[in-house]
């Protein structure tokens, strides 16, 4: 009798472990399991801010840094005046990208504004006027992820660094936020010095298929998931809708970043694990 209840226990477990691997319900050997709060759809590098969705609540301003002030995070490049500040984080990745521009010959780089606070974008606002200037509480340099470059010879239009940045800056993390040809799409006048950062490979998918920010992300929202080879790393990016604190089983195991969009879902890149 004993050892009727025992097969019976050991044919109910298989059919359990059978019953989650069809479902999806228990963790696979070539998933990610990752616990996802409702409130990471507003936090991360793929923040899309515009004239309808705001800034959310972040850290920047805890992260920024007066770079005037920190003499050592002044790495190949000039400030417009000692107000700007910036984390030290992005910083360093904008240094390190035009360490690579100087070796082209192009190396008169200024930054002109980096991290902006409700207050500063409030006074520029009144400045500016909404032709030039962002809504407070709508400006990507709330993110602390935007920085506008400059040049000490010409107009960034006009400039070498204008041009090298146009042409190179994907290859970084970075992307001309307001592209010339997308103002239909952005709502915002082309500002060929306003960069902003979203990382790899990111920068590059839209850089080849010309896709401004929100593009991009609509693409990603369409898709569900697409796969990049960048610098020989291969990444799989998955897009998933999120309403609740929930629980994600992504299908290929790695390293990973998660975003939210700022509106209704996270974007989960994973950086594939070499077998």
């Amino acid at each position: 009798m004993m050892r009727k209840w025992l097969l019976l226990l050991i044919v109910f477990l298989l059919m359990g472990v059978i019953y989650n691997r069809l479902s999806g319900s228990g963790p696979q050997k070539d998933e990610l399991v990752i616990r996802v709060e409702k409130n990471q759809v507003h936090e991360g590098n793929l923040l899309l801010v515009n004239e309808e969705l705001a800034v959310p609540p972040n850290h920047a301003d805890a992260e920024a840094v007066n770079l005037y002030k920190h003499k050592e995070l002044l790495n190949g490049f000039g400030l417009l005046d000692s107000t700007v500040r910036l984390s030290p984080d992005l910083t360093k990745k904008f240094a390190s990208m035009i360490a690579d521009a100087a070796n082209d010959g192009v190396d008169h780089f200024l930054i002109n504004s980096g991290y902006r606070n409700n207050k500063e974008q409030e006074a520029l606002y009144e400045e500016l006027g909404p032709e030039i200037a962002a809504v407070p509480g709508h400006s990507e340099h709330n993110l602390g992820l935007a920085l506008d470059i400059g040049s000490t010879t010409a107009q960034m239009k006009d400039a070498p660094e204008g041009k090298w940045l146009k042409e190179n800056s994907w290859k970084y993390g970075f992307i001309v936020r307001y592209p010339e040809d997308k103002t239909n799409i952005t709502d915002v006048v082309h500002e060929p010095w306003h960069f902003r950062y979203v990382g790899l490979p990111h920068s590059v998918i839209m850089h080849e298929n010309h896709f401004a920010f929100e593009e991009y992300l609509d693409y990603l929202k369409e898709s569900k998931s697409i796969t990049m080879v960048v610098a020989g790393n291969t990444y799989v990016i998955y897009y998933y809708p999120i309403s609740s604190n929930t629980t994600l089983h992504v299908p290929t195991k790695g390293s990973y970043e998660i975003s939210g969009n700022n509106s209704d879902g996270v974007i989960v890149t994973v950086m594939k694990s070499q077998d």
